[in-house]
């Protein structure tokens, strides 16, 4: 199970890095065309769409390779236990917050598609095409803080790769 769930969030990560191709290769067509003169409706906003997809999908990647803000300050003047139960207390409200960013995206995309919204600008895309991606990395992340609580729950330390963390 281990295995799957960082396999998850690595593609999620490797789907965000794609994402954030896209968001170049708009933008770089959309000043290449408008240098030509040409005009290719929409750029903008898959630039947008491209952007807020891979927000959303290095959530968990992200929180799982410890470089979410944390204020540490606190954590790091309790003693040992009172640390891992304000840990665990931060981790419970991350869980309750990530839960019901996830709902209310899933919601989102599911009214999105039944009342046929379409984007306003050029491009007139399906909103929920370019919103699913939103509700797929807020249930990930989901995952990731459910994953990383049950964990602490269970005294296994924060899961943080040094080789990439820096101080």
């Amino acid at each position: 199970m281990r295995k799957l769930l960082d396999s998850l969030y690595t593609l999620s990560g490797g789907l965000a890095a794609v994402f954030m191709i896209g968001v170049l290769v708009a933008i770089t067509l959309s000043i290449a065309t408008r240098q030509l003169g040409v005009h290719i409706g929409g750029l903008d906003a898959y630039a947008g769409y491209s952007m807020a997809a891979a927000g959303f999908l290095s959530l968990a990647h992200t929180f799982k390779k410890g470089e979410h803000i944390r204020v540490t300050l606190l954590l790091a003047a309790l003693p040992s236990k009172g640390r891992l139960r304000l840990d665990i207390f931060a981790l419970t409200v991350a869980c309750l917050i990530a839960a019901s960013l996830a709902w209310f995206s899933t919601k989102l995309v599911l009214d999105s598609y039944s009342y046929q919204d379409i984007s306003t600008g050029d491009d007139a895309t399906p909103l929920w095409i370019p919103q699913i991606t939103m509700a797929v990395g807020t249930i990930i992340f989901l995952i990731a803080v459910v994953d990383e609580t049950l964990r602490r729950l269970k005294g296994i330390p924060e899961t943080v790769q040094e080789d990439t963390h820096h101080e």
